[in-house]
This record gives structure tokens, sequence and C-alpha cells, in this order.
């Protein structure tokens, strides 16, 4: 098997990955269970620290994906956000109800009032991003989006299958699903690269057995 020879951090998230992306595929009649799968492979390939705060899960996501961009020789990526998917793309970063200060907002958070400016300034700022084809940027901002429509799904935040949120819910998981086999492949394709080893690796790992 190819990843026999990985370093056993790529091992450790390669296999996870895969295994989460695999059981993703099986549920594509259920949009809310197939995109919730999705971010689980995502996590297990990024490994982010689950006690994170918000602003540093944001540089790890940056700094993942200008790792892989690094990788992409074939722009692989940049195909897959500029030519399958713009549409798409646009209409999440677009939409108010994955923007997470506008959340804040009408959960009391004070600092958040001005909600609208943020999400007009935050579309100028995407609206240079893809004049310049500035990958990394597109995708950090993607994310922080996704993330927010993770946390609606797993922390209860959302009825299953409700009709109010298909539409997030239908792109996000389209989207993801065809990134996220093209981020694995990227690792696998680089496999000296130093990985840290990721959260909860198997206990005889940690004992040295």
């Amino acid at each position: 098997m190819l990843r026999d020879g990985f370093l056993m951090p790529l091992t450790l998230r390669v296999h996870r990955a895969l295994s989460w992306l695999g059981r993703a595929e099986d549920e594509p009649e259920d949009g809310d269970v197939h995109f919730i799968l999705l971010w689980i492979g995502f996590n297990g390939a990024y490994a982010g620290d689950v006690a994170r705060e918000v602003a540093s899960e944001r540089e790890a996501f940056r700094g993942f994906f200008e790792t892989l961009l690094g990788f992409d020789s074939t722009k692989r990526i940049y195909n897959m956000v500029w030519q399958r998917f713009p549409h798409e793309i646009r209409m999440l970063l677009d939409n108010p109800y994955i923007f997470l200060p506008f959340w804040a907002h009408h959960n009391g958070v004070p600092g958040n009032e001005d909600w609208r400016d943020r999400l007009e300034k935050s579309r100028t700022r995407i609206g240079y991003a893809l004049r310049q084809q500035d990958t990394a940027t597109i995708l950090s901002n993607l994310f922080d989006r996704l993330y927010v429509l993770r946390n609606q799904l797993v922390h209860g935040g959302a009825t299953w299958n409700s009709d109010v949120n298909r539409n997030q819910v239908r792109d996000g998981g389209a989207v993801l699903g065809c990134l996220l086999p093209i981020f694995i492949d990227l690792m696998m394709d680089a496999p000296g690269h130093e990985w840290p080893m990721p959260h909860y690796p198997p206990v005889g790992m940690l004992e040295g057995r």
C-alpha cells in the first residue's frame, strides 16, 4: 500500500481522512450527514486542535491551504475553485446565514452590531481576491463560512433536513466533497513534508509500543 512508506503523522492523517471520505460517499441523499462526514474527514486531514480558538482555527486553515497549494504543481485546487465551483463559492461567501458576526449579533454578543458593514467589507476583500485569483484567500474565507455551517449542524443549531438551510448545505457539501480528495492526494504526493502528529494518536504510539 502506498501510504505504508509515509511518516506516521501523514499516515494517520490520510488514513483517517480517507475513512470519513469513504463513509460520506455512502450518504449522497442525506445532505446534512454527508456534509458532517466530509467535515470530519477534512478535520482528520488538517488535524486541528479541538481546543483551538476560532481566530487560530482560521490561521490553521490558511496555513494548511498554503502548504497544499505549494504542492499543487498542476493547479488542481485552482481549477476546482475557479472553473468547477465559482458560482457555488460566490453564493456561500455572500450568504449572511453562515457569516459569524451575523449570528454573534443575533445572539446578543456586544460589538457585532455592524455585521452588515463587516459583511460588505468581506465581500470587497473577496472580490479583490477573486480578481487576483488568490486561491489561498478564497479558500480561507470559504472554510470560515463552512465552519459556521459545521457548527450549526454539529451543535444542534439546525433541524435535520430543514428547508431553511438547504442551499448552503448542498453547495457546501458539493464543494467540500470535491476538494477533500484533492487535499488528500496532494498530501500523499508530498510524503517528505513533516506534518505534526495528529491529536488523539493511537495510545500505543504515545506509550512507545
